[in-house]
């Protein structure tokens, strides 16, 4: 048990965490670089230590100031977030061997999840199925290597086995783009990821994005609670998410969340998690595991009314797992819709100081931001600043208030993302729903001239 805890990240999500905390009746400290000073989750916390200068690698990528501050403020336990090292397994390592406690999994957990190869394996031993590819790393013979792409079907994806955020991984389609492709995608994943390690899957031509979130106790309770679908995403980043996935029968859901669930009691798995998989022609393949809470969660939380912040800091402390499957009773749609701070066409990054902020407010909506007036977006960290979340009985419910919390929300000061996705909400394609993950890029253009048309 533990009565402090430390966050070890910034932003909407720390802000998030601590109100968890007070809810729980838990003590906060706040970690913060000499830019986020000012932020609103140093404010909230009750207290809150400096750990080093702007850049990320010398403050919240610092894991011994990080260690440093838990263990000078008292703190007996460390919650990492998403992002920065929450899926590092030599920090939680770290932590435990500290004597705290790391709201997470155990590190040989991240560290084989972390492992896209021995992911992959892991999930064959559980029955969890997966995208056709090879069974392990790639062999330096490229002629080995060109007999598994002919078996595997043309075109194949070449992807590093430490990587992840949409880099090092490359589209080969025919015997005569292979060596290329090899050869780079080694070179990227070695520099990225420090390991040169690739595997190759099966390239999925019209896929969604669908992902499973679960919750695990380590001491063999687990459940499944719903699905999401976040195939709207530009460069494999995820622009918005929904929940349930259109279009896909709940049995096929189901099936592959007990999958899931039991996979979770094989593995002795411990936290909040999310498998993640493609999914094309009813058939799902997994791809990987985030061993973390996801950015996307909020969506989840409103259409199961379970708190998952709490659920991981209950089960941190050892708390058995209190849910059982036939307690998961999703109801209605929800739908999230990340405001980053950047062109909403061209996506240049735009830091500054905030003018004005206003959220949104109303029936179903609900807001996940650090913002304030006056508050500083430093050009350090990731663009993320708010998420509006609507929840509504209807998915065409979810949406109009969607709408209407967007034309409401008001952020002036900076640049952001809210014209593209009024666009997005708007578009007949993802009202019809069941788009699949190339389907934002290739509508770019016509989604800009739709948002042009609506601001005049």
């Amino acid at each position: 048990m533990f009565d402090k805890l430390l966050i070890a990240n910034r932003g909407e999500i720390a802000v998030r965490i601590i109100r968890a905390c007070q809810a729980a009746g838990l003590k906060t400290v706040a970690v913060h670089s000499l830019a986020d000073a000012g932020q609103l989750h140093v404010r909230l916390a009750d207290e809150s230590v400096c750990i080093g200068p702007a850049p990320a690698a010398q403050s919240y990528l610092n894991q011994a100031e990080i260690l440093l501050a838990a263990l000078s403020t008292g703190a007996g336990a460390v919650h990492p977030g998403y992002g920065f090292l929450s899926e590092n397994a030599q920090f939680a390592d770290a932590v435990e061997a500290a004597g705290l406690v790391f709201v997470g999994p155990r590190g040989d957990t991240i560290r084989r999840m972390g492992d896209k190869i021995a992911a992959k394996a892991a999930m064959r031993e559980a029955g969890v199925p997966c995208v056709p590819g090879s069974q392990g790393e790639l062999s330096p013979d490229l002629e080995r290597v060109q007999a598994q792409a002919q078996e595997i079907g043309y075109p194949v994806i070449i992807k590093a086995a430490a990587g992840g955020g949409g880099r090092g991984m490359r589209v080969v389609h025919g015997p005569d783009e292979l060596p290329a492709a090899l050869r780079l995608t080694r070179e990227e994943a070695a520099r990225a990821f420090g390991s040169a390690a690739v595997y190759m899957e099966k390239f999925l031509i019209h896929p969604r994005h669908v992902e499973i979130q679960v919750l695990a106790d380590g001491q063999g309770r687990a459940v499944w609670l719903g699905e999401r679908d976040c195939s709207m995403q530009r460069r494999h980043q995820k622009v918005l998410e929904e929940s349930p996935a259109p279009g896909i029968e709940r049995s096929a859901i189901a099936a592959i969340g007990e999958r899931c669930a039991r996979a979770c009691v094989q593995m002795n798995y411990r936290g909040a998690g999310t498998f993640e998989f493609l999914f094309e022609n009813g058939q799902f393949y997994f791809i990987e595991m985030n061993t973390r809470v996801q950015v996307e969660h909020p969506v989840t939380e409103a259409v199961t009314g379970i708190d998952i912040v709490a659920q991981q800091l209950r089960i941190a402390q050892g708390q058995p797992l209190a849910l059982r499957q036939q307690d998961i009773t999703p109801q209605g749609h929800a739908i999230e819709c990340r405001i980053n701070a950047e062109h909403p066409w061209t996506f240049r990054p735009s830091p500054g100081t905030v003018a004005q902020w206003q959220a949104p407010q109303g029936a179903g909506i609900r807001v996940d931001t650090h913002l304030v007036d006056g508050a500083e977006v430093p050009p350090w960290y990731d663009s993320l600043v708010a998420k509006v979340i609507a929840h509504g009985d209807t998915r065409a419910q979810a949406i109009a208030r969607m709408q209407q919390a967007l034309q409401a929300m008001r952020l002036q000061g900076i640049d952001h993302g809210a014209p593209l996705l009024q666009a997005v909400l708007a578009d007949a394609g993802f009202q019809q729903g069941g788009t699949d993950i190339h389907y934002l890029e290739k509508s770019l253009d016509r989604l800009q001239s739709t948002g042009a048309r609506h601001a005049d």
